[in-house]
């Protein structure tokens, strides 16, 4: 067949030919070499000599072999899933040395440098007829510490006819109580969800556990052991999305196991029961009654929460920071005040000084939420410790601890806007620089009613569009400062200037200017696009990108010739993956910004580092969960192997993307 077709170009031709192999597979006379028996008549097949063969394998090798029909082989599967169903058969000998037999003979393939498995179509044919023969060895036969054991793998990586059989048996064991076996059971679901391959196939496997999962949750904490109770609670933080703990709080508070949740607080002896069960309760707060929302914010020790806030613990960051954020959400001031008596704000200093650049960008924004919800952070955040803090922490703080609240209002800001708006209107350059400066001083309190109605109410931002879109050289000075007060407005003005911004696509004119030849306009472009996704109206802009695919647009910026063009377009697609959703991340994925990244790392400075800076970008990105964001990182490390395979810098950037997934 391969002599046949050598010289055929069409994909249909060879498809058909695969095709048609696979269908006479069982029939088509074999190689003559095969047939040395010849009282075996079924070696005069291909899938008759195949099995031939398998009878010389050593037995073990071969019902771990047959056991892999349970799998689903269109896409590459994890080594630890083939590592449960070896656990699963308690077979004799090493799992290491029976994989790297079948790999030696073919049966299975190892990805390069990867731990994950593919099988080659004619051996996946083979088994399809043994998948009864699997399901039978793997669930029906096995004992139910086995079946615990693989159930959840089968759950996400077994073939649609095993996912049914496998939900079922792991419903079962809630059913029946089988504290032991659920222990193993969960242990293993959150190892499988970890293991997904992409973001679509873990959201849907983790709502699938969920559903298995939930109904039982209260009654397994209302009679639990203390080990069951903690490894629920460690599998609730991967397996639930938001908005299951809606339904998780109704439940607990209907068997009345908050409380015992609650008292458990003071059982955990190591870090990870703590994080988790706080964690776990401090969502819960925020879909209780105020009384019940007391009673947990006011048992979660905080000391011990503090503790975890070094730069040694970066491990816990993330599950403590989430608490923090939900416990600021509901206890408001008072619990902000609670977490300062307990030094997290002196912690969160210290962070800002030895921490990760992920664990700073957290200490950031928890200062700035209890700063906003107008905690006495004065005493330790003063203008002498502003000095001494990175630059980016004194941009986002300063405002806070050196503002003066108590400085009047102008009394006729109205006189004076009228003054400053004539101004922008005239034609002469001069003229509109003096007006858009006059307009800076109303821009520090556009957040204010008055300044707002009265900003709002007039025709400037008509104005500024159109001063965005003038080309003409003279015209450079007048656009960089329209752009520079474009970003104060959104910086202090927020949402009502953000959605005004949209109305008038000032925002696309940004993205235009940022793609011109001129690094001036360029950077003012960028500082304003900055600004104003990470400004309280961001969102809003994100919704539009996603509507007019401005990220796919983005993204091809990174095939530009230009230099600069290209490194503020990547500087601002890792802004919007630290501030965007889901969908925006996953936007970026499918019009692989990895591979241009790769590419851009290819080529060399200023590039170096480019892969990396974007995964500091999702490790910092509040809108993922820690599940969702490891298995993305998993998906761009595999992006990376493959785009980058063969060339010199190979060893180095795979090494340095590693790195960066370790790190967050």
């Amino acid at each position: 067949m391969g002599k046949a077709l050598r010289k055929e170009t069409r994909v249909e031709k060879w498809e058909k030919a695969i095709s048609n192999l696979s269908t006479y597979a069982t029939c088509a006379p074999g190689p003559v070499s095969y047939v040395n028996e010849k009282d075996v008549e079924t070696t005069l097949t291909i899938f008759g000599s195949f099995e031939f063969s398998l009878e010389a394998m050593p037995e073990n090798s071969r019902i771990f072999f047959m056991a892999l029909a349970a799998i689903s082989w269109e896409e590459p599967v994890p080594e630890a899933c083939l590592e449960s169903i070896w656990s699963a058969l308690e077979q004799c000998g090493l799992f290491s040395l029976v994989v790297s037999k079948l790999v030696e003979g073919s049966l299975i393939i190892k990805l390069e440098d990867q731990p994950l498995y593919h099988m080659h179509d004619m051996v996946s044919l083979y088994l399809e007829n043994k998948t009864n023969d699997a399901t039978r060895a793997l669930l029906s036969d096995s004992i139910s510490y086995n079946v615990a054991l693989v159930a959840p793998w089968l759950f996400v990586f077994g073939k649609e006819c095993m996912k049914r059989p496998a939900e079922q048996k792991m419903g079962s064991f809630f059913s029946l109580l089988e504290f032991m076996d659920i222990e193993i059971l969960l242990v293993n679901t959150t190892q499988a969800l970890m293991a997904c391959r992409s973001l679509s196939e873990l959201e849907t496997n983790r709502i699938g556990f969920s559903k298995i999962l939930g109904p039982r949750i209260a009654e397994i904490i209302s009679i639990g052991s203390l080990d069951l109770i903690f490894a629920v609670t460690a599998a609730i933080t991967v397996i639930f999305s938001p908005s299951d703990y809606i339904n998780l709080a109704h439940s607990l508070e209907i068997a009345g196991s908050i409380d015992k949740l609650i008292d458990l607080l003071g059982a955990c002896e190591d870090t990870s029961t703590l994080a988790n069960l706080s964690s776990v309760l401090t969502k819960i707060s925020e879909h209780v009654d105020a009384t019940i929302a007391d009673e947990i914010l006011s048992r979660i020790p905080m000391v011990r929460i503090a503790d975890l806030l070094t730069a040694e613990n970066e491990q816990w960051h993330e599950i403590v920071f989430t608490t923090l954020a939900s416990l600021t959400k509901v206890g408001k001031l008072k619990a902000v005040e609670t977490m300062i008596e307990s030094g997290i704000d002196n912690k969160l200093l210290v962070l800002l000084g030895n921490g990760s650049e992920i664990s700073q960008h957290h200490a950031i924004i928890t200062l700035k939420t209890f700063c906003e919800l107008g905690a006495p952070l004065q005493g330790c955040i003063g203008p002498a410790v502003l000095l001494h803090l990175p630059w980016h922490a004194r941009i986002s703080l300063e405002r806070f601890v050196l503002s003066d609240r108590n400085v009047p209002q102008s009394p006729k800001p109205q006189q004076s806007f009228e003054v400053i708006l004539h101004n922008i209107l005239q034609r002469d350059n001069k003229n509109i620089i003096k007006g858009i400066q006059g307009l800076l001083s109303l821009a520090e309190t556009a957040n204010d009613t008055r300044v707002q109605d009265l900003l709002l109410g007039s025709h400037l931002f008509d104005r500024l569009a159109w001063l965005l879109q003038r080309r003409e050289v003279e015209k450079n000075q007048v656009r960089s400062q329209t752009a520079f007060l474009v970003m104060k407005l959104a910086c202090t003005g927020g949402e009502p200037y953000v959605h005004r911004f949209l109305e008038l696509n000032i925002v696309h004119e940004l993205i235009d200017m940022l793609q011109c030849n001129i690094d001036e306009l360029q950077d003012s472009a960028y500082y304003a696009l900055h600004q104003i996704v990470f400004a309280k109206g961001g969102s809003l802009v994100l919704q539009r990108f996603l509507q007019l695919r401005t990220i796919e647009k983005l993204v091809n910026l990174l095939d530009r010739k230009s230099l600069k063009t290209k490194d503020l377009a990547m500087q601002f697609l890792v802004d919007i993956t630290e501030v965007g959703t889901k969908p925006c991340i996953e936007r970026m994925l499918a019009s692989q910004i990895v591979e241009k990244l790769v590419a851009l790392e290819k080529a060399g400075d200023p590039f170096g580092g480019a892969v990396s800076r974007y995964i500091q970008g999702l490790n910092m990105c509040k809108k993922l969960q820690s599940a969702e964001r490891a298995v993305m990182k998993q998906h761009i490390l595999r992006k990376v192997r493959s785009a980058v395979r063969g060339h010199k810098l190979e060893a180095i950037l795979v090494a340095s993307v590693e790195a960066s997934i370790a790190e967050g």
